[in-house]
């Protein structure tokens, strides 16, 4: 009898203890204050079991708080995710990762070993601003003075040739010997003597908006010289005289500018 008793006993004893570890197991997983359990989800995938505070670790060490590190060539170290609205913590919205410095030295580093890029920044909104800064000392090593690998030097060369390479085409110009033989030009095409100390010269556009000078290329018994557009919008007459006033063939220069 008190061997059967004893029996029953053993087995309400272990009984006992099984149901605790269970329930010990139970509470570990589950609720504030309790410890985390390694290779699973804390405090579990119900909602209601969910942190409402912060779990905070704190250290006085020489190296860091945390580590946490990964040694699969595929996992990461770490990710962080949140649902936080627009603004960031200036507007009591904490973003997903902050890191402060109450000191004065980094607040980060990021460290790549080799590959063609550290780090990339992506946005559902590819219009958003990648960051925003108060900084405006500059970051040793980040090329702000380049834009698609053009310095500013290179920049302000480029603009200052494409202005050129503008102004000259609404630029046109014609060197005109005493015999009526074109010599350098832009725009112009053609130009021939019609008589004594009269010309035509032609250019490849219609320059009537344009304004159209023509002075005469030598100091030898200069005289005026004019210039008359034709109803071609595209010839002008153009006459040269000596310092008399009679007309006389000369060597000129005719210049339009659109």
């Amino acid at each position: 009898m008190f061997r059967k008793l004893r029996s029953k006993g053993s087995l309400v004893l272990a009984s006992a203890v099984i149901i605790g570890l269970l329930a010990s197991s139970f509470a570990v997983a589950s609720g504030e204050g309790k410890n985390l359990i390694l290779g699973k989800r804390n405090p579990g995938s119900n909602n209601s079991a969910a942190l409402t505070s912060e779990t905070q670790i704190i250290a006085n060490n020489g190296t860091y708080g945390t580590r946490q590190s990964n040694k699969s060539a595929k996992g990461g170290g770490a990710i962080y995710g949140c649902r936080s609205a627009l603004g960031g913590s200036t507007t009591g919205n904490a973003p997903c990762i902050r890191a402060s410095n109450l000191a004065n030295g980094r607040a980060f580093e990021f460290s790549a070993n080799g590959g063609t890029e550290v780090g990339a920044i992506t946005s559902g909104n590819a219009n958003a601003a990648p960051f925003t800064t108060n900084a405006h000392g500059v970051a040793t090593g980040l090329n702000a003075d380049q834009v698609d690998g053009k310095g500013a030097d290179d920049i302000a060369k480029a603009a200052h040739d494409d202005a050129l390479t503008t102004a000259q085409g609404l630029t046109s110009f014609a060197a005109v010997a005493a015999d009526g033989t074109l010599g350098g030009k832009r725009g112009a095409s053609t130009s021939a003597t019609t008589g004594t100390g009269t010309y035509t010269v032609a250019f490849a556009n219609d320059i009537s908006a344009c304004a159209i000078q023509v002075t005469e290329a030598t100091v030898t018994a200069a005289g005026a010289a004019a210039a008359e557009l034709t109803t071609d919008k595209k010839t002008v007459n153009v006459s040269t005289r000596d310092d008399a006033g009679a007309l006389a063939n000369r060597p000129f220069h005719i210049t339009v500018n659109c």
